[in-house]
């Protein structure tokens, strides 16, 4: 069974550290999930004058998160927090008030930065706010990745390390994936 996946990639850039992991990831993934990649940065800005009659691309959006299994958040970090473009993202798929397409998900989330502590405080940040939404986001493992030397000038990973690191990511998600899926599974029997 390929688990279907909708992924965001909240750095835009064309040279982004972000998109190569997740391109990285996507290696270790491909067998068991069908990943679908949002162009988040596609996306108006969330504004209440809007949320009743959205354009098209935020109800395509909506059903793309409706139609997944699970999500994947692959982000950077820009003062201690996430980019502006993934909080957007988040915002639209949480509204109009009672219309949360994000609840019950599982979702994983990895990032890379240049700096050493690579996104610890824009992961929790965002695990703060999906966790809000009723997200269930795996805790472990954990990637915050240093990523200025891991890529090669294709975007190709390069580090054996990290080649290790993604193979126990991909492991721990789709774990995460199933034992989510068996517990709504399981709620749904004794209802």
């Amino acid at each position: 069974m390929a688990y279907q996946i909708l992924c965001m990639v909240g750095g835009i850039s064309r040279n982004s550290l972000n998109l190569k992991l997740f391109r990285a990831l996507e290696g270790n993934l491909s067998e068991r999930c069908s990943l679908d990649l949002f162009p988040i940065q596609d996306l108006p800005f969330f504004s209440q004058d809007l949320e009743m009659d959205p354009p098209a691309i935020v109800g395509d959006f909506k059903e793309r998160i409706e139609k997944s299994q699970a999500l994947l958040f692959v982000t950077p970090e820009y003062n201690r927090s996430i980019p502006g473009v993934l909080k957007n993202a988040v915002d639209w798929g949480s509204r109009p008030a009672g219309k949360n397409t994000w609840a019950r998900k599982p979702a994983g989330i990895l990032g890379a930065s240049a700096g050493n502590i690579g996104t610890f405080g824009a992961q929790q940040h965002l695990r703060q706010v999906l966790g809000a939404l009723g997200v269930r986001v795996m805790l472990q493992p954990e990637i915050y990745l240093n990523g200025s030397k891991a890529f090669g000038d294709q975007g190709q990973l390069i580090d054996d390390y990290v080649k290790g690191m993604l193979q126990k990511y991909a492991q721990g998600y789709i774990s995460w994936i199933q034992e989510n899926m068996r517990t709504s599974v399981e709620a749904a029997h004794r209802s």
